[in-house]
């Protein structure tokens, strides 16, 4: 059974940082690439991060770049999202997506509200 988790949202003051955790199961974690996409109230699903399985290179989206860091640990099934400087428009629900091939998978999504 597939699965996977995000953890590690919440509450944060503008400039604090938060890390995301992103759990995988069910499926050959190395092989997927991985993704952390943000939602935002009345805007579009858009990508934060990715990290391919094998070698690790990274992507970064625009909206978020310079103040994140993606990495991953394939010991561990896991995929985190480090965040700093954050900002009031960042808060919105952060997505983990694995992907591979023909098989695309998505968590539940977490919350990130940053405010003062």
């Amino acid at each position: 059974q597939v699965q996977v988790v995000e953890s590690g949202g919440g509450l944060v003051q503008p400039g604090g940082s938060l890390r995301l955790s992103c759990a995988a199961s069910g499926f050959t974690f190395s092989n997927y690439a991985m993704s952390w996409y943000r939602q935002a109230p009345g805007k579009e699903r858009e990508l934060v991060a990715g990290i391919r399985g094998a070698g690790g290179s990274t992507n970064y989206g625009d909206s978020m770049k310079g103040r994140i860091t993606i990495s991953r640990d394939n010991a561990k099934n896991t995929v985190y999202l480090q965040m700093n400087s954050l900002k009031p428009e960042d808060t919105a629900v952060y997505y983990c997506n694995a992907r591979h091939w023909m098989n695309d998978y998505w968590g539940q999504g977490t919350q990130v509200t940053v405010s003062s």
